[in-house]
């Protein structure tokens, strides 16, 4: 079973684009003149990569201690079929809180899971 792997140079830039995110709101040295409305929670695209069903699943290797982890492909995609995996990152306050993996194919999401808290 091949297992995918996605950028870690794109994850760093996305955790680094939520952390100045949060700085810039000054929510650093929050006070009662904070604006909270917003819950703090952003979700970021990290980044894509190319896979190709195999025995009827994607397989990727997940960032932040989620493991590995198969996605079910629907029976109509064969082995073989050209596929692209997606990455989003969770984040409250400019922390990682999860992610979002979703596979497509043809420009369509097939599948989707969550992981952690988005």
């Amino acid at each position: 079973m091949t297992y995918y792997d996605f950028d870690s140079k794109a994850i760093d830039g996305v955790l680094e684009a939520a952390r100045g995110h949060h700085d810039a709101a000054g929510l650093t040295a929050a006070n009662h003149t904070t604006d909270l409305s917003s819950g703090g929670k952003l979700t970021l695209a990290a980044t894509c990569i190319s896979v190709t069903v195999n025995n009827g699943k994607v397989c990727l290797n997940l960032p932040f201690g989620f493991g590995s982890v198969c996605l079910p492909i629907p029976a109509i995609f064969p082995n073989g079929t050209a596929a692209q995996a997606c990455l989003d990152i969770c984040t409250t306050w400019g922390v990682p809180t999860g992610i979002k993996v979703y596979v497509s194919v043809a420009g369509k999401v097939i599948v989707q899971q969550t992981f952690g808290f988005c």
